[in-house]
């Protein structure tokens, strides 16, 4: 192990800013940890269903307050195109390369999990599994997908959006939910909320990628004010307290992007800013760098497959075990779902970690890590022409 850890240590370029790759793979497993904790599967007279314990257990609110982290993921993503877009007007790169390049590392692993999906979904329904079942399942894993494509479409206009300032997007938030929301306009609206919500910690993230809110000032203005307007939306203006879509309510901060969404995300990315001098210090450590740079290495293939692999275990345990086992397939309308539900992560974590091995080899392009004991180091990072090397 220290072997490994002094080959990524090695591998790494000493201008590499390694507080951003944090970043990103905190966001990713915020997500992660976030969709295992509110997502359950019921079995329901041999149907499985989806269920939320935030539906039966509006207490638990909070917990979105601290999962739902795709705004630090758009912040960061902002933050690398920005900067390897200019690294690449200097260098001459021309567009088409440089984007194609990009998505294409974006959608190869898309297309192993929608390949995979889809032919379960057919020899599901060939053995007899009920339609139902199937669409719930397939919703599981497909729904998250739609950020990436938001994503890809952000990742493709970077160099008009680069200089785009983040208020401006907000303001589109603002007038479209005061006319679908305020107004009683058409529902449709909120299909800008799709990209204007998302566009606004995007190009704060150039706005960084260019030096600005870099310091601790910005970040304490986007903690402070984002917090107190999410806070105010909720508590006068009649949005939901949840950050994240729950069954059965009466409307969803993230299906589209709310104002109080995109307040919140601000907030979120502005604790983000103020963590990037802490995780520079804490991230010389190489045993802890080390950590981080693994996760990154397949940070898309864990986001793509975490939910297959809570699938996995829900499954094999209902095959397993001729009841109903708490807090995998029970309704989660107790705190003793709960309780069970967190002693059920580390297995999910366990078929995640499979599903990695088996997988992330469409992350990166191919390459393999010969005997398992080489270390692939992916450097792009903003400002610098992204580069890989193997220790």
């Amino acid at each position: 192990m220290r072997g490994r850890v002094a080959r990524i240590e090695a591998a790494t370029p000493p201008g590499r800013d390694r507080a951003v790759d944090a970043l990103r793979a905190l966001a990713i497993l915020g997500v992660v940890v976030g969709h295992w904790l509110v997502t359950a599967l019921v079995t329901d007279s041999g149907t499985v269903r989806g269920a939320s314990p935030l539906t039966y257990l509006p207490h638990l609110t909070p917990v979105s307050w601290v999962f739902q982290t795709l705004a630090v993921f758009f912040l960061v993503g902002g933050q690398v195109a920005a900067g390897g877009w200019a690294s690449a007007r200097r260098r001459g790169v021309p567009y088409g390369p440089w984007v194609g390049g990009r998505l294409a590392r974006l959608f190869r692993p898309v297309a192993a999990v929608l390949v995979v999906w889809a032919l379960a979904a057919g020899v599901m329904l060939a053995a007899g599994v009920g339609e139902p079942t199937v669409r719930a399942l397939g919703k599981l894993v497909w729904s998250p997908l739609w950020f990436l494509l938001v994503f890809a479409a952000l990742t493709a206009l970077t160099p008009l959006v680069v200089r785009l300032h983040p208020l401006w997007p907000v303001v589109v938030v603002l007038h479209v939910d005061l006319v679908r929301l305020g107004l009683g306009g058409p529902g449709e609206l909120g299909w800008i909320n799709v990209v204007a919500g998302w566009l606004a910690p995007y190009c704060l993230g150039a706005l960084v990628a260019r030096g600005g809110m870099c310091g601790r000032t910005g970040g304490w203005a986007l903690l402070l004010g984002g917090g107190a307007a999410a806070v105010a939306l909720v508590l006068w203006a009649g949005y939901p307290a949840a950050m994240v879509g729950v069954p059965g309510g009466r409307m969803s901060n993230l299906d589209p992007p709310s104002l109080a969404a995109v307040a919140f995300g601000l907030a979120q990315c502005g604790a983000a800013l103020l963590l990037i001098g802490p995780l520079r210090r804490v991230l010389r450590r190489p045993a802890v760098w080390a950590v981080v740079a693994v996760v990154n290495l397949s940070a898309m293939t864990v986001f793509l497959w975490h939910q297959t692999a809570m699938i996995i275990v829900t499954a094999s345990a209902s095959v397993l075990s001729a009841d109903p086992l708490p807090g995998l397939h029970t309704l989660p309308d107790d705190p003793g779902w709960v309780a069970a539900r967190l002693l059920w992560l580390p297995v999910f974590a366990l078929a995640l970690l499979v599903c990695r091995s088996a997988f992330r080899g469409y992350e990166q392009g191919g390459r393999r890590t010969g005997g398992g004991s080489a270390v692939v180091v992916h450097t792009s990072s903003p400002g610098r022409r992204g580069h890989t090397r193997r220790a």
